[in-house]
């Protein structure tokens, strides 16, 4: 009996450690964490709610993030950006189909 319950608490720690995985397009080119990343599709993941690593092919940039959680759940997925010297930087991802927001920390 605790070798069963040794596997169903392994295994609710590694499910909770997860991390968790998005896809993103940016439809503009977008500096996160000092790396212009081009537009196109992004997978998104966050780990230990404070960290999020976009990545598309050979690119890949790693930030710190503040996981919030929204009153309702995001229709869709969008990027809201802080324009300034000319180029746009992310400052927050609305994840669509949950009530995740990240706010990228600058």
């Amino acid at each position: 009996m605790k070798k069963i319950l040794l596997s169903f608490t392994t295994l609710a720690l590694a499910i909770s450690s997860a991390a968790s995985t998005y896809k993103v397009t940016l439809f503009q080119p977008a500096v996160v964490n000092g790396t212009e990343l081009k537009a196109g599709e992004y997978k998104i993941t966050v780990k230990d709610n404070n960290k999020a690593v976009l990545q598309s092919g050979k690119t890949s940039v790693e930030a710190d993030v503040k996981t919030e959680t929204a009153d309702s759940k995001f229709s869709s997925t969008s990027v809201r950006f802080l324009n300034g010297e000319g180029k746009y930087r992310v400052q927050e991802i609305r994840l669509g189909g949950t009530n995740t927001k990240l706010v990228f920390q600058n």
